[in-house]
């Protein structure tokens, strides 16, 4: 049968093979899915063609990113019994999908057409692909885990940085009316399938008892919070350190997520009123360095916290971030290049929380089941794509409802989301080493793990 290619057991590398080929495999499913950071774009020629306002035009983003989280967590663990090549499968059908049934959406103006393919179909693409290699790539980097899944979750920040600039230069050729735009979502499913059925044909897992030459499992934690003990998916939901994690992300999240979603309009909403406003094309080109900056700090973030730690590294992501959102607050559109940095580095954090997070979750509840925790946790982000968009997209109608412009669109958002970055950091205060009564018996976990390798 055809389909037996996905199953988990045609994927155990042989010996001798290369670790690292894991992470290509894991970018070509990332810089795919990482394509729903460029939904800005698509933002302006849809509320033109089909008549929307900002909040509706968010609508398949939110809903993408809300399925996301959903799928993440009620498919993690088929993700960890079915393997990496089943989930990358699911992944590349369902987010391809998701574009053709919206390029027939707005062929036929039927927004909701849209909000369902890109949102619901696409969404479950979005959170199956974003968890495909985690637990792989810590199984494969035991050594340094955060470093490896840096490498791959990068990818998904990056994503727009191609996406964006492809996508406005598609709407340039194709036209931004409706056949445009759905020319322009026919060419982005076909293309993204190809794509990532690279990774569906070079992922592996590694063989029973396989460590990296020359590695072995430290006997003792070199840090307070990390357990050479192993939790399992359910016992990790009792935990406090689950739920202050839940927390820690989802401000994080929300505080980036929102910029990030409406970055073309934003930009140039704030700096409307000067000598010297912001082209289109230049909006396009922030949200390209946006996307820069966000998968660029997934790298370089999560591997600093292979050497100071990951709460560390969660101090830095909301204490700096929540003084950037600050600072962009009092500067109002003073200073054009002092708003793009403060941006840079907010999404830098905001993308290095993303990547650091796996890291976090294997030091507090061991590589058994990390990525079922992880798809669990990613409800978080479900939750923070509703708000995020919603806090900057429905004050800024409010606010233009009042008359009022430029930076004055976003003052009272900006000030909310330092709030949030605060509570994030109160809870990462909190965080402590699991207690033993959630660990699981070695035994247990020799025996479940051989049965699924």
């Amino acid at each position: 049968m055809a389909l037996s290619f996905l199953d988990r057991s045609r994927t155990v590398a042989a010996p001798g093979w290369s670790r690292w080929l894991v992470p290509p495999a894991a970018l070509s499913v990332h810089l795919a899915i990482g394509q729903a950071y460029a939904w800005s774009v698509f933002k302006p020629p849809l509320e033109s063609s089909l008549q929307l306002s900002g909040t509706q035009s968010a609508l398949p983003f939110q809903l993408g990113i809300v399925m996301l989280g959903l799928s993440a967590a009620f498919g993690g663990t088929l993700v960890e019994r079915n393997g990496p090549r089943w989930a990358m499968f699911v992944s590349m059908v369902c987010f391809s999908s998701g574009f053709l049934l919206s390029a027939l959406g707005v062929a036929t103006r039927q927004y909701w057409l849209v909000v369902f393919g890109y949102g619901f179909v696409g969404g479950i693409g979005l959170g199956i692909g974003y968890i495909s290699p985690v637990s792989t790539l810590i199984k494969w980097f035991p050594d340094r885990p955060g470093m490896a899944t840096g490498i791959a979750i990068m990818g998904f920040g990056g994503g727009a940085l191609i996406a964006s600039p492809w996508s406005a230069q598609m709407l340039q050729s194709f036209g931004a009316s409706t056949g445009g735009i759905a020319s322009t979502f026919l060419v982005h499913g076909v293309v993204y399938a190809v794509f990532m059925s690279m990774g569906v044909l070079l992922v592996r897992v590694p063989r029973e008892g396989w460590s990296p030459p020359g590695w072995t499992r430290p006997a003792v934690a070199s840090r307070p919070l990390i357990t050479d003990a192993d939790v399992s998916a359910r016992n990790a939901m009792r935990t406090p350190q689950f739920y202050l994690l839940w927390i820690v992300l989802c401000c994080n999240v929300t505080a980036g997520i929102g910029i990030l979603e409406k970055a073309a309009p934003m930009i140039r909403d704030f700096f409307a009123d000067t000598a010297t406003p912001v082209a289109v094309g230049a909006a396009a080109g922030f949200v390209a360095l946006l996307s820069l900056a966000n998968m660029t700090g997934r790298f370089v973030w999560s591997s600093t916290s292979d050497l100071i730690g990951r709460k560390n590294m969660y101090r830095v992501y909301l204490g700096v971030g929540a003084l950037l959102y600050l600072v962009i607050a009092l500067a109002g559109n003073s200073s054009k290049p002092l708003f793009i940095l403060c941006a840079l580095g907010i999404l830098s954090f905001y993308g290095g929380g993303f990547s650091t997070v796996p890291a976090y979750l294997k030091d507090l509840f061991g590589t058994y089941e990390v990525g079922a925790i992880h798809g669990r946790l990613l409800t978080a982000w479900s939750t923070a794509g509703v708000l995020g968009p919603l806090i900057i997209n429905a004050i800024a109608d409010a606010q233009e409802t009042a008359g009022r412009s430029g930076p004055a669109l976003y003052t009272t958002s900006l000030y909310i989301m330092i709030g949030l970055l605060v509570v994030g950091l109160l809870a990462n205060e909190l965080i402590r080493p699991v207690s033993d009564k959630y660990h699981e018996k070695p035994a247990q976990v020799a025996v479940e793990e051989g049965q699924t390798t």
